[in-house]
């Protein structure tokens, strides 16, 4: 598990107070029983957001400390109960089930044991207390639960991406051996014999050799550029999916609509660094938390749009914008705006420009 808990809704779990407050108006007290009641709430405000900042490990020390203010200040206000159930909540979210759950039951026992020693009438202040308590103890036991599932989730996902980075790394050496192994060794033969054509006075031979030579490495170093450029980038589905990925990590919720296409290495490589860059503003500048990632054919073109629902204030061309019309254009391609619910960005890309490219270095990156 994460070394503390997520707090987003810290806040929001603190509306359980207004049943510590009830008692002290419902109830003829003297002011003092009120004051102190309320001076209370200042250290449990301290140990429940250190609860939060705690490591697991330390979680019992917030924990004893709200459980310790909720018995001191029961004989004055049987309010209480609602410090009772915060307790019961860390509890249970810091806890394995077992001990949780024989803990809870010993909060409730003291509940029943501070009723009979205070003089509460009837059994209203145990039962109350001990369902909340069992019932928000329970419900920080599925907390911990849901969280130690995301934190596999997380630990799955990172050793996936290992793995798939050792083979890419194993892919690559394997690919470079192919590529160069052969080639290094007629550079090495090649040059070794005309070294020797050149020392027995054979200068034609030597020369003929050493063109040979250079003509070898020329083509070694083709085939390495056609095999790095390969290496640049996942292709159009993976590099959405990439981006899909970092938007949603970024808190938006992702949808992906239509087939993606195939496209020629240099459209392939242009529209992937557009769509790079239209997913970056709507990370920086979108105020929404909804993105649509959209490809269509419209016959002569491909249609392919990033919208998000952000409130759009102002609609202006930065250097990002200007980059991707300078991208867009050697292929015949054009970029919208739309302003309306939100921010639409729309490229409408020629298909005769998507698709044309020199077969065979698409043939030999593919080899």
């Amino acid at each position: 598990m994460s070394k503390t808990f997520d707090n987003k809704w810290s806040w929001v779990y603190l509306f359980n107070l207004i049943f510590y407050l009830i008692p002290l108006w419902a109830i003829e007290l003297p002011w003092w029983q009120r004051a102190i009641a309320l001076l209370v709430l200042i250290p449990f405000l301290f140990c429940y957001f250190w609860g939060y900042r705690a490591a697991p490990q330390q979680l019992w020390q917030p924990t004893l400390c709200i459980y310790l203010l909720a018995v001191a200040i029961s004989p004055l206000n049987p309010g209480s109960i609602a410090l009772f159930t915060f307790a019961g909540y860390f509890i249970g979210m810091g806890y394995p089930a077992k001990r949780a759950i024989f803990t809870l039951l010993g909060v409730c026992a003291s509940i029943l044991l501070l009723n009979e020693l205070i003089g509460y009438k009837g059994p209203y202040f145990f039962v109350y207390g001990s369902v909340l308590v069992l019932g928000v103890g329970g419900f920080g036991m599925l907390d911990r639960h849901r969280r130690q599932l995301q934190h596999q989730e997380a630990q799955s996902r990172e050793e996936i991406a290992q793995l798939a980075q050792m083979v890419e790394r194993e892919r690559i050496a394997r690919d470079l051996h192919d590529i160069m192994g052969h080639s290094l060794s007629s550079i090495a033969l090649k040059a070794d014999l005309a070294l020797a054509l050149s020392k027995a006075g054979q200068t034609d031979a030597a020369q003929q050799q050493l063109t040979e030579l250079a003509q070898i490495a020329r083509e070694s170093l083709s085939q390495v550029r056609q095999t790095v450029s390969g290496y640049k980038h996942k292709g159009l589905l993976g590099e959405i999916t990439t981006l899909a990925q970092r938007l949603r990590d970024g808190g938006f919720q992702v949808s992906l609509e239509g087939e993606v296409p195939k496209l020629a290495a240099r459209a392939e490589s242009a529209i992937i660094l557009v769509l790079t860059e239209l997913c970056t503003n709507v990370l920086r500048h979108s105020k929404g938390d909804v993105c649509r990632i959209s490809f269509a054919d419209e016959g002569t073109h491909w249609r392919i749009e990033v919208s998000d629902n952000g409130l759009v204030q102002h609609l202006g061309a930065g250097n990002g914008l200007t980059g991707v019309r300078e991208r867009l254009q050697p292929l015949s391609a054009h970029l919208e705006l739309d302003a309306g619910a939100g921010l639409t960005a729309r490229i409408r890309l020629p298909k005769h420009e998507a698709t044309a490219t020199v077969a065979s270095a698409v043939q030999g990156t593919a080899e």
